[in-house]
């Protein structure tokens, strides 16, 4: 594999971080703050309104602007917006940082996905995409426990601080180890625009809407199931964490070859191992055990489907698919914000503290449903590269972005 795609994996390791962390430091927030733990849950969705609202805009404002440069640009944004989060003097700055924060995160990872397909020859796009997301991954299993416990003992604006120092680093890495890559001369936004009117690209964003959905669902309000419902204590939260993020990570391993050898058979194994996750994980998480196995199944199937689906958008957007990348990151904060949302309602109904499980598990079935719709009304079953003619780029390094 490319060095380049390490660059890109350090870049999602900051993002990753970033977009995750908070949900562990809301206590420390609100007291230095004076505001309330749910009023400073309000800083997790203004991370994802940026990247709702970036991923669009800002691969659009760039669609003309060489990729290396591209996401140069888009890491400086990102940390400029941690800086700004880490020297915010008030919560309202603290929301606006964090929006800032988020608006290049979706951007990012459409160009990149592209950048990473464009770095390998046929047949190996989709496992350097994963290569590329194995950085989301990481972040999970020490990022996020390691930013948390930083944020508890020196004060929260220091995390920010050090991810904005990712931030930095992740840039040296870009413009050191990715190659120039010029954008297609048919490239602009009436083109990326039309590209996403493709009912295959909208069919695959709307799986991604539902199925991931129920992954958050569960892991929105994992850290209280941890100790209402599996019986664990506090100090177990970060180690429940991780072992989600362990199973993320193995989950993206998978999902590469498989998605490269067999796109949408993967994505519907995924979808449908996910519901049946998802339906036992209630029965499972009174059984201490089994409760940390059904974590990491969790997390591994619920990550597998984000390959395929990334791919699917691509490929299908043919000539023009950047802004349906990062769309799809746009999809996946829409899960993460309805989930939450609907995982929630099933908790204030008095549903119990694993109802969320089964909330998810519905929700995949939808995705699959979606999914399978798609993969029926799909009449160009020739497999197709992300940008028709298109070749490896050769690996070089300089400055030239």
């Amino acid at each position: 594999m490319p060095l380049a795609l390490l660059a890109l994996a350090v870049s999602a390791f900051g993002i990753g971080t970033t977009e995750f962390v908070m949900m562990g430091l809301l206590p420390e927030v609100a007291d230095d703050l004076g505001t309330s733990v749910p009023t400073a849950g309000y800083l997790v969705s203004a991370y994802a309104i940026g990247v709702v609202l970036g991923a669009p805009l800002l691969t659009a404002l760039g669609s003309r602007i060489p990729r290396k440069r591209m996401l140069l640009l888009l890491m400086a944004l990102f940390t400029v917006g941690n800086l700004a989060s880490a020297f915010a003097p008030g919560f309202g700055w603290l929301v606006a940082g964090r929006i800032l924060a988020g608006l290049p995160h979706g951007a990012f990872f459409g160009v990149g996905a592209v950048v990473a397909a464009r770095l390998v020859a046929d047949g190996r796009q989709a496992r350097a995409v994963a290569t590329m997301f194995l950085g989301l991954t990481v972040a999970n299993i020490v990022g996020v426990p390691a930013a948390t416990l930083l944020g508890q003992h020196l004060g929260w604006r220091a995390t920010f601080l050090v991810v904005a120092v990712i931030g930095l680093c992740a840039m040296a890495a870009l413009a050191r180890l990715v190659p120039r890559i010029p954008v297609e001369a048919h490239h602009n936004v009436r083109h990326e625009l039309r590209a996403l009117g493709n009912r295959q690209v909208l069919l695959g964003l709307l799986t991604a809407v539902f199925g991931f959905a129920g992954v958050f669902a569960v892991y929105s309000y994992l850290s209280a199931m941890t100790t209402q419902a599996m019986g664990f204590g506090e100090s177990s939260v970060t180690l429940v964490l991780a072992l989600f993020g362990i199973g993320m990570t193995l989950g993206a391993l998978a999902a590469g070859p498989l998605t490269d050898r067999a796109l949408r058979p993967t994505l519907y194994g995924s979808l449908g191992a996910l519901a049946v996750v998802l339906a036992v994980f209630p029965f499972a998480a009174h059984v201490q055990w089994a409760a940390l196995v059904m974590v990491v199944l969790l997390g591994g199937v619920g990550f597998m489907t984000t390959t395929p689906l990334q791919m699917l958008v691509m490929n299908k957007a043919k000539h023009a698919p950047t802004l349906a990348s990062a769309s799809n990151h746009s999809a996946f904060n829409l899960a993460n914000a309805g989930g939450a949302w609907l995982g929630g309602m099933a908790i204030a109904a008095g549903w119990g503290w694993t109802s969320p499980a089964l909330v998810g598990a519905v929700l995949a079935v939808a995705g699959l449903a979606v999914a399978v719709t798609a993969g029926v009304l799909d009449r160009d079953r020739a497999p197709s590269r992300v940008v028709a003619g298109a070749r490896p780029v050769r690996q070089e390094s300089g400055a030239d972005v």
